[in-house]
């Protein structure tokens, strides 16, 4: 079992910068494949960034946030964060933080374990 908890969220101006976290308990994060997907009202969940096991390090962006995310992991802390910089109204939505034991997961949402969300919201 692994819980995951999502912090970070919170209001910003258009430009600004936040930094998610998604601390975890239960189990080690290095090997299980991490992803942050977000929701804003009215819409579906979409897919944000992923990041596989420490040792296979790949990284992949949504082309709306790549240049601007930034998705890393601090092992020591077992926690995953999501620099998000230049942010936009757009980006306005809750945010999920989400882990599974496989390596890689690239765009899929079938993770094992999901946090409960935290939310930005951006003004104009």
């Amino acid at each position: 079992q692994v819980q995951l908890v999502e912090s970070g969220g919170g209001w910003v101006q258009a430009g600004g910068s936040l930094r998610l976290s998604c601390a975890a308990s239960g189990r080690t994060l290095s090997r299980y494949a991490m992803g942050w997907f977000r929701q804003a009202p009215g819409k579906e969940r979409e897919f944000v960034a992923a990041i596989a096991t420490t040792a296979a390090r790949n990284t992949m962006y949504a082309g709306s946030v790549k240049g601007r995310f930034t998705v890393s992991r601090d092992t020591a802390k077992n926690t995953v964060y999501l620099q998000m910089n230049s942010l936009k109204p757009e980006d306005t939505a809750v945010y999920y933080c989400a882990a599974d034991s496989r390596i890689w997961l690239g765009t899929s949402d079938e993770y094992e374990y999901w946090g409960q969300g935290t939310q930005v919201t951006v003004s104009s």
